[in-house]
């Protein structure tokens, strides 16, 4: 046993991994990616980048690699097989995911509710990435409104610490370890909005009780800004501007951020960092209803950061006009429902076409390999001039057929290789 708590087999085993993974760190075909990465960001002279999530899989047969994990300690374990997954993507699945000779460990941070919450009700049948419903956490919004509380938050530092500490001595002269780690995915606040009233009771309170959604949506707005500056006040914001997941989907890598131009004595600002907004709530909703109930409380979000990605798995092709006016807006979903013609002129090559394809392509019964190449030259047709990235997610199942995304990642090559 050694000052880590860990058998000699646990630390050598993550050690030659470590190794490994900064081997790879400097391979011309990452760093190639890397770079790429940049210039797709900055405008220049880039080619479309593309990667694929496989996380959320729900098969028994998944895509993993045939490694027999060698750690025995749990903590180890997990750390043994986030190395191997990256490994594994690099020489098997082939997207533009990165590799960095870094370990990033995120702040402990805690946070209260907002004093209601929703009952959510699941089947036993229904996996975790399957549908639910709940009851919303209050009923009459005028008379309950006064149950909402800002939430507070706390944050262990010790903890957080002598996490970082051990993982310095562990990966001691092989990988650099940082605080690094967005703590929030979307500060896009509909979602949450949709559990204080429901989302049915979202969109009729618009037009029963317009007054009391314009007050919910600015107590969110508030709320999400109060957070943000306790972050920034307690010293807990880190960039996001490397090999980063932002937005829905893509990587954060721009020479554009941070902005130190408004610092206000903090290492890291807002104005320094990526936000997504997002409000797929509201799909069902006409362009000047989003305009009036969401865009201005987005737009007092957006502003306070330095680069935004908006969108996720909603069409925004009828709020696109809108979400352009964003402060630092950079890249768009195009979502599997989104009129891409109508993105591709939005975007131009200002912003980045970011195409989400749509995952039954990959996830039914059969596999229709011609339906695939003629969806992908399909938005490289419609969107060429624009900068373009293409992103498989949401992909719950490939038919117990893990191969197949593997297989996609070549095709999105060829159509990519093809139109270059």
């Amino acid at each position: 046993m050694t000052e880590l708590a860990l058998a000699e087999k646990d630390i050598t085993t993550i050690r030659r991994l470590a190794e490994q993974k900064a081997r790879l760190a400097e391979d011309p075909v990452n760093v190639e990616r890397r770079n790429a990465w940049y210039a797709h960001d900055s405008g220049g002279d880039s080619r479309p980048m593309i990667l694929a999530e496989h996380g959320g899989v729900a098969d028994e047969k998944k895509l993993r690699p045939s490694h027999e994990p060698g750690c025995e300690d749990d903590w180890a374990r997990g750390i043994e097989s986030a190395i191997v997954n990256e490994i594994f993507s690099f020489d098997v699945l082939k997207t533009d995911e990165v590799v960095e000779s870094a370990w990033d460990v995120g702040w402990q941070v805690s946070s209260t509710g907002y004093g209601v919450e929703a009952e959510h009700h699941r089947s036993e049948q229904t996996s975790v990435m399957g549908a639910e419903s709940w009851d919303a956490a209050i009923q009459d919004l005028d008379a309950e409104f006064h149950g909402l509380t800002p939430r507070t938050f706390s944050v262990d530092r010790e903890a957080t610490l002598a996490a970082k500490q051990r993982l310095e001595a562990l990966f001691d002269g092989i990988l650099e370890v940082r605080l690094r780690g967005m703590p929030w995915w979307s500060m896009g606040m509909t979602g949450v909005a949709s559990q204080v009233v429901g989302l049915e009771g979202l969109m009729l309170e618009m037009l029963d009780n317009p007054e009391g959604i314009h007050r919910l949506m600015a107590f969110l707005r508030d709320d999400h800004l109060a957070a943000v500056e306790w972050y920034a006040n307690e010293g807990l914001l880190t960039l996001n501007n490397e090999n980063d997941y932002i937005g829905s989907g893509t990587r954060g890598y721009s020479r554009d951020l941070p902005d130190t131009s408004s610092h206000n004595g903090h290492d890291v600002e807002p104005g320094d960092l990526w936000v997504l907004l997002e409000s797929q709530e509201t799909v069902g909703i006409s362009p000047e209803m989003f305009e009036e109930f969401v865009f201005p409380y987005q737009l007092s979000v957006a502003e306070r950061f330095g680069r935004c990605y908006y969108g996720c798995c909603e069409p925004v092709h009828s709020r696109v006009h809108l979400i352009k006016q964003l402060p630092g807006i950079a890249r768009i979903s195009v979502a599997p429902w989104a009129d891409q013609a109508v993105m591709a002129d939005e975007c131009g090559r200002e912003i980045v076409f970011s195409r989400k394809p749509n995952p039954t392509l990959i996830s039914t019964a059969t596999v229709d390999e011609d339906a695939i190449r003629a969806d992908l030259q399909h938005t490289l047709e419609v969107a060429r001039g624009c900068r373009i990235e293409l992103i498989m997610k949401d992909v719950h199942t490939l038919n117990n057929e893990p191969h197949r995304i593997v297989r996609w990642v070549e095709l999105a090559r060829e159509a990519v290789d093809a139109t270059t």
